[in-house]
């Protein structure tokens, strides 16, 4: 038995959840179209290029949990996972993680993404556990805060580390599967990286190290990097 860990985003679904719920809320009018939206799509640019500052957007992410109900948050939630994410999971994403279910390994799930948008979705693939940034929640309402460090890059090694000392879990053996270069410090740290539909940056990366590189998005579950 082994950890099995995914990335979320751009890898067990097809698109990025985080940049979606802002545009959610942009579509109803929840947050202000002419700022929120340029905002979303600059930081998930930051993003994508490696020049991100997480908590910088984490308060731009987080701040409409603060500014709402919680009951209607998680009413504008379930519609957000129904229209926005249920189109986009994927099957061989499904029986990449059934494989690794029969093979009796331990799944996880490790996003940056913070916990309110991703817990329902990683649910839908029935993984138990769930590694994210979380959100502050104080006296019935998010505070637009967060609670200790966000699950971005390093951060991700730290959060997993805090999370080994709590199980019987070792990185023995370990995967994990990212579409990132964000995530590089993660993957080096398994004994099986795996580079899904990868960014630019990590496919170079992953030709120079022979990493596997392998698709989830065209329906047909990979297999051969099992036997490395």
């Amino acid at each position: 038995m082994s950890l099995a860990i995914f990335d979320l985003d751009n890898t067990l679904i097809a698109d990025d959840s985080d940049y979606l719920w802002g545009q959610f809320l942009v579509d109803r009018g929840i947050v202000d179209k002419s700022h929120y939206e340029s905002a979303n799509a600059k930081f998930y640019d930051d993003y994508k290029q490696g020049t991100l500052d997480i908590v910088q957007f984490l308060r731009f992410s987080l701040q409409p949990l603060a500014d709402n109900d919680p009951d209607q948050l998680y009413q504008w939630r379930a519609q957000f996972i129904e229209e926005a994410i249920k189109p986009l999971l994927l099957k061989s994403a499904q029986q990449l993680i059934a494989k690794h279910r029969d093979r009796g390994d331990t799944l996880l799930v490790i996003t940056a993404t913070n916990r309110f948008v991703t817990e329902p979705i990683v649910q839908l693939y029935g993984i138990e556990n769930l590694l994210a940034t979380t959100p502050e929640f104080i006296n019935g309402r998010y505070t637009g805060g967060f609670n200790g460090i966000p699950c971005f890059q390093e951060g991700k090694v730290k959060l997993l580390e805090t999370w080994l000392k709590d199980s019987t879990e070792t990185m023995q053996d370990s995967w994990f599967y990212s579409d990132s270069h964000n995530d590089l410090p993660l993957l080096k740290l398994v004994d099986h990286p795996v580079a899904v539909d990868p960014d630019e940056k990590l496919t170079e990366f992953a030709d120079a190290a022979n990493w596997p590189i392998i698709s989830l998005r065209n329906g047909q579950c990979p297999t051969h990097h099992f036997h490395k």
